[in-house]
C-alpha cells in the first residue's frame, strides 16, 4: 500500500503557473510509476502525466506537454507537477496516483491501485 498526499493547488490567473506536490510513503512506491491525473467538472477523469520513479522517465498528455513537467526528489519522497501557461481548461481537481502491480509508463488510470484525495486547481481569466 502506497500513502499519498498533495498539495500546491490553488487559485491562479490564465497564463500563470503552480506546483503541486504529492508525498508519498509504503514500501513499494520507488519501484513504480507514479502518475499525476485531473477531473474537471462534469469530465471523466483524464490522465496528465507519469514518471518511473526509478529511471526519471517520462510520460505526458498531449495537452500539457511542453507546458507541465514532472519530476521526482528521491529525498524528499515526493513527486511534484510544475504547471506553466496554464489554461482555462487546466482547471480541475487534480490527484496522484501510484503503480503497485504494474510498472509502466501508459495512461490507463486503472494501472493506478493508490491515490491521492486530490487538490483543486482553478484557471481564471
Amino acid at each position: 500500500q502506497v500513502q499519498l498526499v498533495e498539495s500546491g493547488g490553488g487559485l491562479v490567473q490564465a497564463g500563470g503557473s503552480l506546483r503541486l506536490s504529492c508525498a508519498a510513503s509504503g514500501r513499494t512506491f520507488r519501484e513504480n510509476v507514479m502518475g499525476w491525473f485531473r477531473q474537471a467538472p462534469g469530465k471523466e477523469r483524464e490522465f496528465v502525466a507519469a514518471i518511473r520513479w526509478s529511471t526519471g522517465s517520462t510520460n505526458y498528455a498531449g495537452s500539457v506537454k511542453d507546458r507541465f513537467t514532472i519530476s521526482r526528489d528521491n529525498a524528499k519522497n515526493t513527486m511534484y507537477l510544475q504547471m506553466n501557461s496554464l489554461k482555462l481548461e487546466d482547471t480541475a481537481v487534480y490527484y496522484c496516483a501510484a503503480q503497485t502491480r504494474v510498472n509502466t509508463l501508459a495512461s490507463n488510470s486503472w494501472l493506478y491501485d493508490n491515490w491521492g484525495q486530490g487538490t483543486q486547481v482553478t484557471v481564471s481569466s
